[in-house]
């Protein structure tokens, strides 16, 4: 059977999001690092549930997300990430699939349960997130779909991935099975703690090529070269094919050789929740690299959709995004 091309494949953990507001107290009562993800196990999954007040259940999961917000614009997504046949891996695989995104992977009929994301909301928008990755940890080589791979013009995986060694052989695989076909491969780092526990590998991927695209925050770039922002900036543009930096309120940029390209943030009238702001500026971002926009297309987009996560509780959008990008007047 053919496989119908798509413009970006995702990899990464295939998560419910539990999320609820949340006063610093509670963070500081529980031992949490405001603004961070911290992996958690089953038993402090279950406390911490216990614990929170009133939460909204909606899928999430980083590259998930992203995927999401492609198909949202219009474009022609896939996601590869495990469940478990529990009852949270199928609300996980109904929304995605709703939501216009092609998921076929099996679900696993016995070990961990379904990854949870147990998000809390303070007053000032910022999230903290404690992540039982469950099931989401057994993704492997042989659930990566090469058919559907090779179709998609980018291959995308979440830095978070990267922990189980089984899931970074399944995104190793994906990127040889991309490349073959003449593909772009791309990484997001996910998290400055994230870039802390795999600096060297991250940047042996960049500088050997097995990623020609590359997604950080300012935090997560200090981290991976460990100075300021100019300097680390400066040997970003050594290391990596094409870069795209977010910077919160400052706006972003994308580099690539001898370019560079910036773009203030757009407006948000109030700021809600940052939950899912850097999954939604990539899935603009990367919805208009493969249809072939220019870099400050590309940014604009990802701003636009990065200003709509974050001024609603939750990482999905609420909206249409080719709607709302067409009444601003940008191209999809």
């Amino acid at each position: 059977m053919t496989v119908p091309p798509l413009d970006v494949i995702g990899f990464g953990n295939a998560i419910v999001d539990v999320i609820s507001r949340s006063e610093e107290a509670f963070l500081d009562r529980h031992g949490m690092r405001k603004g961070g993800m911290t992996l958690i196990d089953e038993a402090r999954a279950e406390a911490v549930y216990g614990a929170m007040g009133p939460g909204v259940e909606i899928s999430g999961g980083s590259a998930a997300n992203t995927m999401v917000g492609i198909a949202s614009l219009g474009g022609r997504a896939g996601f590869i990430g495990k469940v478990r046949n529990d009852e949270l891996g199928g609300i996980f695989a109904h929304d995605i699939r709703a939501a216009g995104v092609a998921y076929a992977t099996p679900a696993a009929s016995d070990g961990p349960a379904t990854a949870r994301c147990l998000i809390l909301v303070t007053p000032d928008g910022e999230r903290t997130m404690n992540t039982y990755l469950g099931a989401a940890q057994d993704l492997s080589p042989a659930d990566v779909d090469e058919a559907l791979v090779a179709s998609a013009k980018v291959t995308y995986l979440e830095g978070y991935l990267w922990d189980p060694p089984p899931a970074k052989e399944a995104f190793l695989k994906a990127a040889g099975i991309a490349h073959a076909a003449g593909r772009t491969v791309s990484l997001t780092l996910s998290d400055a703690f994230c870039v802390g526990r795999y600096r060297a590998e991250f940047l042996k991927l960049l500088r050997e090529g097995t990623v020609d695209l590359v997604f950080a925050n300012e935090a997560e770039l200090m981290s991976l070269y460990e100075t300021d922002f100019d300097a680390a900036l400066a040997q970003l543009r050594q290391d990596a094919r094409h870069a795209v930096v977010t910077r919160s309120e400052k706006g972003a940029l994308a580099v690539s050789g001898g370019e560079r390209v910036e773009v203030p943030a757009f407006p948000v009238p109030k700021l809600v929740d940052t939950t899912g702001a850097g999954d939604l500026f990539a899935a603009g971002y990367l919805h208009g690299f493969a249809r072939g926009f220019g870099a400050e297309e590309c940014l604009a987009l990802g701003a636009l959709c990065a200003a709509e996560i974050i001024s609603h509780i939750g990482a999905r959008p609420e909206r249409p995004l080719k709607a709302y990008a067409e009444e601003n007047g940008l191209a999809v």
